[in-house]
């Protein structure tokens, strides 16, 4: 071979192995000098997904995730915020997010439906209320008979609160119009006259009453004392392979519920963080709800209840939101639960 022929095969052979490292490089993911050990490999961990819906039943999901990366330079999972319950659900069940805030009777209800997922927290109690507007002659529960009243989903407890009273009143569903509809609908809906009257989580039932034309008729604990609207659910599989990442999930939103249960102070706070960084809202409509009265919305006492969910199952069963009774056991898990006793509030100052 001359010499001239032999600089053109090795000048190719030199182009074709550069050309294969690049590829492996910028395709691949390969690191050549991390293969040859001049690069320290340096690998984050990568967060878990947790999701939730921009409503004060949720507010500690975010909550917790900001003092904890004020706290300690980063958060312990990704908070994925959605706009609806049926997104919020189809994620959850695809996997997509091991953990999320969810309507208890939903949490029962998938359970039953085959879905490997268990309540292992609250999110909150009370925070719900019953509105007519302002001008309304509707003034007692009984008022609402023949009228049309807006209920997130057949599957939510605001349909159970109503289920519920009227059941109390000796009236049966069949006495109202009920109208399912997505809680961010509601208040047009009121002010429009569409619906006599809207029921569901906030901070969407206070803004009717903050821009003046809403009325409270009930709050939710009047007709339901400790109401529980969601819960925080996690899959089992997660569960299994990350005790700890779950226990250290549940404790932190335990603490961030005492956080706030620590003064006005910190609720303000929270509703201008939470409402511009993760809600996209005005945060004059959470500094409302959590102030306007300041237990509207309460956080503390977060721990799984047998009775209390017995409770809602006998009552989701009777209503047809279960086909069938269900063990407490194989919907909640409560050992995580059980490890937030005796836990304190985020020491974070602000």
């Amino acid at each position: 071979m001359s010499s001239k022929l032999t600089r053109v095969v090795v000048g190719a052979l030199v182009v074709a192995v550069a050309l294969g490292f690049t590829h492996a490089w910028l395709n691949l993911g390969f690191d050549p000098l991390r293969a040859v050990g001049l690069k320290k490999q340096v690998v984050e961990e990568e967060k878990f997904k947790v999701g939730f819906l921009p409503v004060t039943c949720h507010l500690t999901c975010p909550v917790s995730d900001w003092i904890r990366k004020n706290m300690q330079g980063r958060g312990l999972f990704e908070p994925v915020r959605f706009s609806g319950w049926p997104e919020l659900k189809e994620a959850h069940i695809s996997g997509q997010t091991p953990a999320t805030f969810i309507l208890a009777p939903m949490a029962m209800a998938l359970r039953q439906q085959g879905i490997k997922s268990k309540i292992v927290f609250l999110g909150h109690r009370d925070g719900s209320a019953l509105m007519v507007r302002k001008d309304s002659d509707i003034h007692d529960f009984k008022d609402l008979r023949g009228k049309r009243v807006a209920v997130p989903n057949r599957f939510s407890n605001q349909f159970l609160i109503i289920y519920k009273a009227l059941k109390d009143r000796g009236m049966s569903i069949d006495d109202l119009q009920i109208v399912e509809m997505p809680p961010p609908d509601m208040p047009a809906a009121l002010y429009a006259k569409a619906v006599d009257a809207i029921i569901s989580g906030e901070p969407f039932m206070a803004q009717t009453e903050l821009d003046g034309y809403g009325r409270v008729l009930y709050q939710a604990k009047e007709l339901w004392p400790n109401f529980i609207s969601c819960v925080l659910a996690v899959n089992d599989d997660f569960m299994k392979k990350n005790p700890q990442k779950v226990q250290d999930l549940v404790t932190g939103i335990a603490k961030s519920g005492l956080w706030l249960e620590g003064g006005m102070n910190h609720r303000m706070e929270a509703a201008t963080v939470v409402a511009t960084q993760y809600y996209n809202q005005n945060p004059r409509l959470l500094r409302f709800v959590l102030s306007k009265p300041p237990d509207r919305v309460t956080y503390g006492n977060l721990r799984l209840a047998r009775g209390e969910f017995d409770h809602i199952m006998n009552l989701a069963l009777e209503a047809g939101i279960l086909k069938q009774p269900i063990a407490f056991e194989e919907y909640a898990d409560t050992r995580f639960s059980e490890n937030t006793t005796g836990a304190g509030p985020y020491p974070w100052k602000g």
